[in-house]
């Protein structure tokens, strides 16, 4: 089959493409850069400027390109967080009304901040009213324009991701404290964190590609999400740290400004859509997951 990724050499795009090409499947890799990287026998890098002509029939189409939510979020930062998912977006929604065969699937790229924050409420797929804040407006908006596709008779899939834990991502930045024998809870440590390993986000979109029945929002969460300060616990087992020196919420929100919510704050989730299809998680469990990652470094 041919599939159609944005974001195809970005953390998770990498993974799907590499999980795809062991079944077999040739990808193209819509890119600014084309021309920038090398094509093989089951890749194809295109540009945004006449795609239909590179493409032939396509059978899904993954988005998965936006702007880093890592950094200090200035207005500027922001503005690129919003602008970067719509674009893209939209122009993939137009790449799809051009072909005269409508690929079969298309999944959106989207985030477990369509819930908003709270310590104390339990978000699942059927958890419908979006939260109030920044990061939660950039989902309603994102998922909105992700939506035209369902009117060209294309089924739709919203992939919710929590935080996903792998080589790269924000494993790296929340590891690093405690390698360097400084880590602790953030904040008050109750916030929940609602984490995924890699290799279940790349399995658990090929399922989404492949099972004909999914549709609308799944939440990439694992079905354990932990607090803080359990979280963090676990990790500095793992790399054999001491786990002692809690970070004040005020001085983590100084260093990383309106995107410590991020961290501070956090959400329950759970894969209820994952399960209710009887997808089995590699790494349900975070030491599982953390063992697999650093042990395999």
């Amino acid at each position: 089959m041919n599939f159609l990724i944005t974001g195809g050499t970005g953390f998770v795009g990498k993974h799907l493409v590499d999980a795809l090409h062991q079944k077999n499947h040739h990808t193209y890799i819509l890119t600014r850069s084309p021309d920038t990287n090398s094509n093989s026998t089951l890749t194809s890098y295109i540009g945004y400027d006449h795609p239909i002509e590179q493409l032939p029939a396509i059978h899904g189409v993954v988005n998965l390109a936006g702007e880093s939510l890592f950094g200090y979020w200035t207005k500027h930062k922001k503005e690129k967080i919003l602008s970067s998912r719509i674009e893209t977006t939209e122009k993939v929604i137009n790449i799809m009304k051009q072909l005269d065969k409508k690929p079969e699937v298309f999944i959106n790229g989207s985030a477990v901040g369509y819930y908003g924050m709270s310590e104390d409420l339990m978000f699942t797929e059927a958890t419908e009213e979006p939260g109030d804040d920044f990061l939660a407006h950039v989902v309603v908006e994102w998922e909105k324009t992700a939506k035209q596709a369902e009117n060209l008779g294309i089924r739709t899939v919203f992939a919710r991701f929590g935080v996903i834990l792998g080589k790269e991502g924000a494993l790296p930045l929340m590891s690093l404290p405690v390698k360097l024998f400084a880590g602790g809870r953030v904040g008050s440590g109750e916030q929940w964190l609602s984490w995924i390993h890699v290799d279940d986000v790349v399995e658990l979109l090929m399922f989404c590609l492949t099972n004909p029945t999914i549709q609308g929002p799944v939440n990439f969460t694992a079905p354990n999400p932990m607090r803080n300060k359990e979280f963090t616990k676990i990790l500095a087992n793992v790399l054999k740290r001491p786990y002692w020196l809690p970070t004040p919420g005020p001085l983590f929100r100084l260093a990383t400004g309106q995107m410590s919510k991020l961290v501070l704050k956090g959400q329950y989730v759970l894969p209820r859509k994952a399960q209710e299809h009887n997808y089995t998680f590699i790494f349900p469990e975070l030491e599982h997951a953390l063992r697999n990652l650093y042990q395999s470094a």
